[in-house]
């Protein structure tokens, strides 16, 4: 039978304390794993997490801080989850430059420092666990198809998932046990995506948040958006030996948006 279970590794998730972060930690945390959560508040209970730390994704020494600690606390780095990330929900007049600047650095240099970063460490780990270790990267279905009053966020989703195609089949060219792959998650009910709402109704796209809600609803196939613990549930068994034949893949969890 293919290995489900995450027992004896160690997990590092980023944007912990937001809806899909705090799903992920606690279903590692279910699944064997001792998981390490960061953000950017100084402190936060985040369940699941046997340790919270800050963390600054666009800051390279923040990065190189906090894997040094993690080396030093558990001599190892089987899992880390690109988590960390914000939506820019605004036409692309009114996008500045600043804002397009910031969600890049956030969304896609974060995946690239924290990959940077915690290379060696995985590299040493996945040399002792079947399936080597697991990066998984934090996309969306906006990473796969473009989207109106969201190109900042798209293309900074859209880069993630070549970033992670291209961290793949490289780490697999080199023979370094590390698989990486990325997730693309449909709306889902978080802060993040009522933020979008709240911008559409400002935006006058739609005339209140029920609204919005129901139209972007029903724009899955399934008729409803998705739970954060469906997302974790995915990140879990990319993250398991069950999936070590997968590296440079995205795994789509969208109730059928992209397909209707």
């Amino acid at each position: 039978m293919p290995d489900f279970t995450l027992s004896g590794t160690v997990s590092l998730v980023s944007g912990a304390t937001g809806g899909i972060g705090r799903a992920t930690c606690l279903a590692l945390q279910q699944a064997g794993s001792i998981v390490i959560a960061s953000d950017l508040a100084e402190t936060a209970d985040v369940a699941g997490a046997a340790e919270y730390h800050r963390l600054d994704v666009t800051e390279e020494a923040s990065w190189t801080a906090l894997i040094a600690h993690i080396e030093a606390q558990h001599g190892r780095l089987d899992i880390l989850v690109n988590n960390a990330g914000i939506s820019i929900t605004d036409s692309i007049a009114d996008t500045t430059l600043a804002a397009f600047r910031r969600c890049m650095a956030i969304n896609v240099e974060g995946v690239f420092l924290g990959t940077q970063a915690a290379q060696a460490l995985l590299a040493k780990s996945g040399k002792e666990r079947k399936g080597g270790s697991s990066i998984v990267n934090l996309s969306s279905v906006g990473g796969l198809r473009g989207a109106a009053f969201m190109s900042a966020y798209c293309a900074s989703k859209g880069a993630v998932k070549l970033f992670t195609k291209s961290a793949g089949v490289e780490y697999a060219m080199l023979g370094l046990p590390i698989r990486v792959n990325s997730m693309h998650p449909g709306g889902i009910d978080t802060a993040m995506m009522d933020a979008i709402y709240s911008r559409y109704v400002e935006g006058g796209l739609f005339p209140d948040m029920e609204t919005a809600h129901a139209t972007v609803s029903a724009g899955h196939a399934m008729g409803r958006t998705g739970k954060p613990e469906e997302i974790a549930a995915g990140i879990v068994y990319l993250c398991t030996p069950a999936a070590s034949f997968m590296t440079g893949s995205e795994m789509v969890i969208d109730g059928g948006m992209t397909a209707k």
